[in-house]
C-alpha cells in the first residue's frame, strides 16, 4: 500500500481568527476581517480596505516596537532576524505544534522538515536599501538579508527550531503554499520524511499592497462589507491581506502509533501552468482544469466523487471568471454537481499564503462537518450559471474536498483532502 498522509495540526494567524476556535466561529458565521486603513496617511489613494490581523502590531522595521499576544515567549535572538510576517508565522507554528500534541524538541528527529512560502518583506527590503542608500553603502543591518528575502521564513523558521530534515521555500506567487503542500505530501509518499511543517505568510503594508493597485488588480470598493465578493457580477477586484497559517502533516502510520489528532486525510494534488501570460489566468481556465484533472487522477477519482469545492477566487475580474470556466468543464456532467465557495469573500487575498490557509480551513470543515458558504455574493456572474454556490455556511459535510490555487505565470495547483 503507498503511504498515506493526515493532517495533525494547525495553527492561524488570520483576518478571521488567530486560534481554530476563532477561525472555525467566523467560518460558520460568515464573519470577514477586513477594515478600512489609510496607507502613507494618503486619504486619496483609491485602496481603502485590508484584510487585518488583530491583537498583533509589526508594522515597523524595528522589532523592539512589535507586540503580540502574551501567550508566545520569542526570544529576543529569534526576534532579530524576523520579518512581521516571520513573527506571524512563528506563532502560527507554536498554535499548530500543540494542536498536534508535539513538544517543539519532537521535530528536531531529521524525520521532520518544513516547507515556507511568502514573498518576503518588501517593508524590511525598502527599509535596509534605503538605509545602504542613504549612507552610501557604509551603513546596512548584518541581518538585513535573512530577515526580508522571500526565503526568510525558511531561514528564520528552520533554525529556531532546529529541524534537520527536508527545509525549503517556495515562490510561485498565490499558488506557493499550494505548490509547497504538494511537495511535503510527496516527500511523505516516497519514504523521505515522516513530518512535514508547512507554512504560509504575508504582510500587508502599504510596500506588498499598493505595487497591485498599478496593476488595476485591487479592490476600489471603500465598503469593508462588500469590497471582497468572489464570483459577483460587481466584483472589481482583490482585497489585499496578510498573517500566517501553518500546517502539520503527518504519515497516516506513524501519526496513528503516537496518538495523534487527525483532521483529514491529504489524499493528493496535481499542478499544471496556462503557458499563457506572466499576470492574467488563461481565459477558458485551461491550467487550473489540468491541474485539477491530475489531482483526481493522483487519487483515482471522479468529478462526481467531489463534494466541496474550495474555490481560489479572489474577487478580481478575469480570475474569477476564468475560475469558474474551469469548474463548468471539470463538473460538466449531471451527477457531478459539489458545492462550491470562495472563502475570500471573508479574509480577503493573503497571497502566496492562501493555499494553507484554505487547506486549513478544508481541513477545519471535514473534521467539524460544515461547509463554508459565498460571503458578499449576491448576483453570481453568468459564467457561474450551473455552479453551485451557497451564499451561506451549510452545516453538511462536505464529503470528498478540492481546494484550488492559481498564480501569476499561470501556475495553478490542485489539492484533495477526505475524512481520515
Amino acid at each position: 500500500m503507498p503511504r498515506q498522509a493526515v493532517v495533525t495540526g494547525l495553527g492561524f494567524i488570520t483576518p478571521i481568527g488567530n486560534t481554530r476556535a476563532a477561525v472555525t466561529q467566523s467560518l460558520r458565521a460568515g464573519r470577514h476581517g477586513i477594515e478600512r486603513v489609510e496607507f502613507l496617511h494618503n486619504p486619496d489613494l483609491t485602496v481603502k480596505v485590508v484584510g487585518t490581523i488583530k491583537e498583533f502590531s509589526a508594522q515597523t522595521p524595528n522589532w523592539r516596537e512589535w507586540s503580540w499576544p502574551d501567550e508566545y515567549d520569542i526570544p529576543r535572538e529569534a526576534l532579530r532576524g524576523l520579518s512581521p510576517h516571520g513573527l506571524f508565522s512563528l506563532c502560527a507554528i507554536e498554535q499548530a505544534l500543540r494542536d498536534a500534541q508535539l513538544e517543539n524538541a519532537a521535530v528536531t528527529d531529521g524525520a521532520t522538515g518544513l516547507y515556507c512560502a511568502s514573498a518576503g518583506s518588501t517593508l524590511l527590503a525598502y527599509h535596509h536599501v534605503h538605509r545602504l542608500m542613504e549612507t552610501r553603502g557604509e551603513r546596512c543591518g548584518p541581518l538585513s538579508v535573512v530577515s526580508s528575502i522571500a526565503g526568510t521564513l525558511n531561514f528564520n523558521l528552520a533554525a529556531h527550531y532546529g529541524i534537520r530534515g527536508a527545509v525549503g521555500g517556495f515562490v510561485a506567487a498565490c499558488a506557493s503554499s499550494s505548490h509547497a503542500l504538494g511537495c511535503a505530501l510527496d516527500d511523505i509518499r516516497l519514504g523521505r520524511q515522516k513530518r512535514m511543517i508547512v507554512v504560509g505568510a504575508e504582510e500587508a503594508t502599504a510596500e506588498s499592497i499598493l505595487p497591485f493597485a498599478a496593476m488595476r488588480a485591487l479592490s476600489t470598493n471603500p465598503d469593508p462589507d462588500t469590497a471582497s465578493r468572489p464570483f459577483d457580477t460587481e466584483r472589481d477586484g482583490f482585497v489585499g491581506s496578510c498573517g500566517a497559517v501553518a500546517m502539520i502533516i503527518e504519515e497516516a502510520e506513524f501519526a496513528r502509533q503516537r496518538g495523534a489528532p487527525i483532521y483529514a486525510e491529504f489524499a493528493g494534488w496535481g499542478q499544471a501552468a496556462d503557458g499563457y501570460n506572466v499576470a492574467i489566468s488563461h481565459p477558458e481556465g485551461t491550467g487550473l482544469y489540468d491541474a485539477i484533472q491530475r489531482a483526481l487522477a493522483d487519487t483515482t477519482l471522479a468529478p462526481a466523487d467531489i463534494g466541496y469545492v474550495n474555490a481560489h477566487a479572489t474577487s478580481t475580474p478575469a480570475g474569477d471568471r476564468s475560475e469558474a470556466l474551469a469548474l463548468q468543464k471539470t463538473f460538466a456532467s449531471p451527477n457531478a454537481r459539489p458545492r462550491i465557495s470562495s472563502t475570500k469573500g471573508l479574509t480577503g487575498h493573503p497571497l502566496s499564503m492562501a493555499g494553507v490557509m484554505e487547506a486549513a480551513f478544508c481541513s477545519l470543515a471535514l473534521k467539524d462537518g460544515f461547509i463554508p458558504g459565498n460571503a458578499h455574493l449576491q448576483n453570481p456572474d453568468e459564467a457561474c450559471a450551473g455552479l453551485d454556490l451557497p451564499r451561506t455556511t451549510l452545516d453538511e459535510k462536505p464529503g470528498i474536498v478540492l481546494s484550488t490555487s492559481s498564480g501569476f505565470g499561470g501556475s495553478n495547483v490542485a489539492l484533495i483532502f477526505r475524512e481520515a
